[in-house]
């Protein structure tokens, strides 16, 4: 075990019991968080609005708040950027992470108070590294740097009183000075605007740095990776950083992006650690190298309801409690937390893998599936289908979207995807049956409607040149941060788009 991280792991040792202690006690603590949310925000608007003082039970929460979506709080975050305190949670809101959740959709500007700052988002960071280390007592990434590719940040046009970015960006700006000592790039290429200008200065700067560990989106992530080894006419990352350990990644799902990693970083002692750093709130790390489920972080000030999504579409949205859950369900989940967000439903699914300790999996976002013919294709289903295929045919994916063929006048419907693959399949037939297969396989629903082309034909997989879905993010002025690619739609907008990028004339 090197030094300092004897003396980090001394450090985490307190957090660490804290941690197992709402592993075995999940209900006392979320109680406890509850109760700490609803008495601190008791003389706010919103308290006052909804009789905080008098609520005692987790069902007087419920009954008295409704569920809330972005557009119901949105006249109440319009008052925060202009200034007024109080509102949603005591004080002044000073940062509003930027956040459209896929390319298409409205920016929403989400409150990131003082509290949830530095007790949710900051103690998560601070979680993950403990949980590392925990699993790894040899680590060396102190005797290092570690490389952060996050996004930017400006002065927010609707007033000179707050100010917006996406989240990787406020967190980098607002982390005490002696930070910069363990992280590259400086703040100030960290935060520049133009994602190009600063994946060059990045690239120039960290070649010649001791990088131990890297931190980011994958998708973006490997954008770097391509540009720093063709800079040095490197094979593999550790050719550039022998020291290189782990990737702490989220954003997105990283199944199609494994054997990518894995191709430009070939040690098989190297670590993958998924996070659920959301703007919305800190919410889940990966524990044990040996599984790729998240562990659910009880105790830094969100409090947790869960949805069946198959509730949502019903209308009856009665929301469970961590003690009412059930392993294998598609939830959807609703927060409230010490940034202001009550009873928000944040729009992300999972499902629980374990009970005590609860463990889950981002199983998709309740608005991206494909249900045109009752299938009910979900996020989780998708890049399931695309990791078998590619297994079965060597084939290596970089971005995919896919969204419904409508039924014709003489044709049945069908799933049309559009892929940018690394390395193609030697046959794009085989890989279009095995990823039918692989669907039927995990999707009942979607099996149903494909016996013997009933409502479904064959799904049309179409390759793209490569580089299209980056210039269609570009053309949308979403290159880097936490901006990503929606896989599933019910309609056929982003297919349209992507075949003008492409140049395709579509079916």
């Amino acid at each position: 075990m090197t030094f300092i991280t004897s003396i980090a792991n001394s450090i985490n040792k307190s957090r660490l019991r804290q941690i197992d202690f709402f592993r075995k006690n999940p209900e006392e603590i979320q109680e406890a968080v509850f109760r700490n949310l609803i008495s601190r925000a008791a003389k706010t608007e919103w308290g006052i609005m909804h009789e905080y003082s008098g609520i005692k039970t987790i069902k007087q929460f419920q009954e008295r708040v409704p569920i809330q979506g972005y557009e119901e709080l949105l006249p109440f975050i319009e008052r925060l950027r202009n200034g007024e305190k109080n509102l949603l949670w005591p004080g002044e809101v000073k940062w509003f992470a930027k956040s459209s959740g896929t390319t298409g959709a409205r920016s929403k500007f989400i409150p990131i108070t003082r509290d949830s700052l530095h007790e949710c988002h900051y103690q998560g960071g601070k979680d993950v590294i403990a949980l590392y280390l925990n699993n790894r007592p040899d680590s060396g990434i102190f005797y290092g740097k570690g490389l952060i590719l996050g996004g930017s940040h400006k002065i927010d046009n609707f007033s000179n009183r707050s100010l917006y970015g996406d989240l990787s960006a406020i967190l980098i700006e607002n982390t005490p000075w002696w930070f910069d000592i363990i992280r590259t790039p400086s703040r100030k290429i960290a935060l520049i605007e133009d994602f190009e200008k600063k994946l060059e200065l990045i690239t120039r700067i960290t070649v010649k740095q001791n990088v131990t560990s890297l931190t980011g989106v994958p998708s973006w992530f490997l954008v770097l990776i391509k540009q720093i080894l063709n800079y040095t006419g490197k094979t593999d990352l550790k050719e550039v950083w022998p020291n290189l350990e782990v990737f702490f990644h989220g954003g997105v799902s990283f199944k199609p992006y494994r054997e990518l990693f894995r191709h430009f970083i070939s040690d098989s002692q190297f670590r993958y650690v998924e996070t659920y750093n959301a703007s919305e709130g800190f919410f889940g790390v990966q524990d044990d190298f040996s599984s790729n489920d998240m562990l659910l972080m009880l105790d830094i000030g969100i409090f947790y309801e869960f949805i069946p999504v198959n509730e949502i579409s019903s209308g009856k949205n009665a929301a469970l409690t961590i003690g009412e859950v059930s392993k294998g369900t598609n939830y959807a989940m609703v927060i409230s937390t010490n940034g202001g967000l009550w009873r928000y439903l944040i729009g992300d699914t999972i499902q629980f893998t374990s009970l005590y300790p609860h463990k889950f999996i981002i199983s998709g976002r309740t608005r991206h599936y494909i249900n045109v013919f009752g299938e009910e294709v979900i996020v989780e289903n998708a890049d399931k289908a695309i990791e078998s295929a590619c297994n079965a045919t060597g084939a290596i994916v970089l971005e995919y979207t896919a969204g419904p063929v409508f039924t014709g006048l003489s044709s049945k419907g069908s799933h049309e995807w559009i892929i940018e693959f690394e390395k193609e399949p030697g046959d794009l037939a085989l890989f279009t049956e095995k990823l039918d297969e692989a669907l039927k396989q995990v999707n009942s629903d979607y099996e149903a409607k494909r016996f013997k082309d009933l409502n479904l034909t064959m799904p049309v997989v179409r390759s793209v040149p490569r580089g299209t879905f980056y210039n269609w993010l570009k053309e949308k002025n979403k290159l880097g941060g936490q901006n990503k690619v929606p896989r599933l739609s019910n309609s056929r907008d982003y297919i349209e788009e992507l075949y003008r990028i492409a140049g395709i004339t579509g079916a």
